[in-house]
């Protein structure tokens, strides 16, 4: 049986002239723990609780970031299969804007750092090949439908 995790991609587009209008950056976590690796905010589905619940829960314990901060965006899922200390995971991440941009951020202990960044930086920043794709992917999703 493999573990399951869920999370939510975050992202806040900035306004004004410094950054250009209509900038969007993804939010990123560093754990406190391990290799100090970034990540989304994640975490593993609780005994009778739904993927999306999980989401939810999650993205409130490690960023402070609860359901009424955060917009839903329609038609974007994406699942990530890869093996931790020998054991399967799956991770299904959603999309979500931050309705107010200015909305602080408040770090669980899981946590020792984060970052709001642009696509190219958050990528960098994720360094496992899966989970650059799934930004991308979730920035094309945007870009189309803004068209």
């Amino acid at each position: 049986m493999a573990l399951r995790a869920c999370g939510f991609i975050v992202f806040r587009r900035l306004v004004g002239c410094n950054p250009p209008p209509g900038t969007i950056e993804y939010l990123l976590l560093q754990t406190s723990y391990g290799e100090h690796h970034w990540t989304p905010p994640k975490g593993h589905v609780d005994p009778g609780e739904d993927d999306l619940t999980t989401a939810l829960r999650e993205t409130k314990e490690e960023a402070g970031l609860g359901a009424e901060h955060l917009q839903l965006i329609d038609g974007f899922v994406q699942e990530l299969r890869y093996e931790v200390r020998g054991r399967p995971k799956e991770v299904l991440y959603w999309l979500a804007e931050l309705r107010n941009p200015e909305t602080a951020v408040t770090l669980s202990n899981e946590h020792q750092d984060y970052r709001w960044a642009p696509l190219e930086e958050a990528c960098n920043l994720a360094g496992y090949r899966d989970l650059q794709q799934t930004l991308r992917a979730a920035h094309r999703h945007l870009e189309a439908r803004q068209d």
